[in-house]
């Protein structure tokens, strides 16, 4: 029996009587990757908020595994195992793609922490990195120079570096091509089992190709959750996003 990676009970927040997110549960599984799926105002990307610790919530309570992480400051819900990419990256521009991987490696502020692995490990890692995000020709290349869906992938990159147990990924093919778009997916499906994903994503071509199981949040609450035929064809959600076209 899978182990549950994330349990989301009871979450909401409340602003000002506006209730964003409002008694939101999901379980999601160690290796799974979820998706969630949601006009603009449903509620997506505030959740994430709350489980990184960027929003405190109101109600509910969120565990890490067995540890309860609700409102800790988001420094230490990271350093437990929650990492997460925003839609803007924050890479270094100013320094090499390989460069950029090496400086994550060493994010953990422990002095022993960084001495517990050898040099040359660490260069399998992030030679192991580039060849996942597809940037070993770039290696050398300042990240200034990279194209915006590299310097995506790159962001992408930093993430894994750290091993977060769960990754959250808010929009991650936002402003890509469809060829950028398809080599990310291939990057997110090759996470798969590896690490626990919660994806954010409007870009239902992109969400066909990842996507195990959806959550379809409509004004802060949960509206329906399945693989993409149940949610394609779920009358509740037809009427609230889709009309007679169904999902993309």
């Amino acid at each position: 029996m899978a182990q549950v990676a994330l349990t989301i009970d009871g979450l909401g927040v409340d602003f000002g009587g506006f209730k964003a997110v409002n008694n939101v549960s999901l379980t999601i599984e160690e290796g799974e990757l979820r998706v969630l799926l949601g006009a603009n105002g449903a509620g997506k990307t505030t959740l994430m908020d709350l489980v990184s610790g960027k929003t405190k919530s109101t109600e509910g309570r969120v565990f890490l595994h067995d540890t309860d992480i609700t409102n800790w400051e988001e420094h230490k819900i990271a350093r437990a195992g929650i990492g997460r990419k925003f839609q803007i990256p924050s890479v270094f521009r100013d320094l090499t793609v390989r460069r950029n991987l090496e400086v994550a490696s060493c994010r953990n502020p422990g002095v022993l922490a960084n001495l517990r692995f050898g040099f040359d490990e660490a260069e399998q890692d992030v030679d192991r990195v580039l060849k996942m995000i597809g940037l070993g020709v770039k290696a050398d290349r300042l990240a200034a120079y990279l194209s915006h869906g590299q310097m995506q992938w790159l962001e992408l990159g930093l993430l894994i570096m750290q091993n977060p147990k769960v990754i959250l990924l808010d929009e991650p093919t936002a402003g890509m091509t469809q060829a950028e778009t398809h080599k990310t997916s291939e990057i997110v499906n090759s996470l798969k089992g590896k690490h626990t994903l919660i994806v954010v994503e409007h870009d239902m071509a992109f969400v066909r190709e990842i996507a195990e199981r959806i959550t379809v949040l409509h004004l802060g609450s949960v509206l329906a959750e399945g693989n993409v035929e149940q949610i394609e064809t779920d009358p509740k959600v037809r009427a609230a996003y889709l009309g007679s076209k169904g999902i993309g």
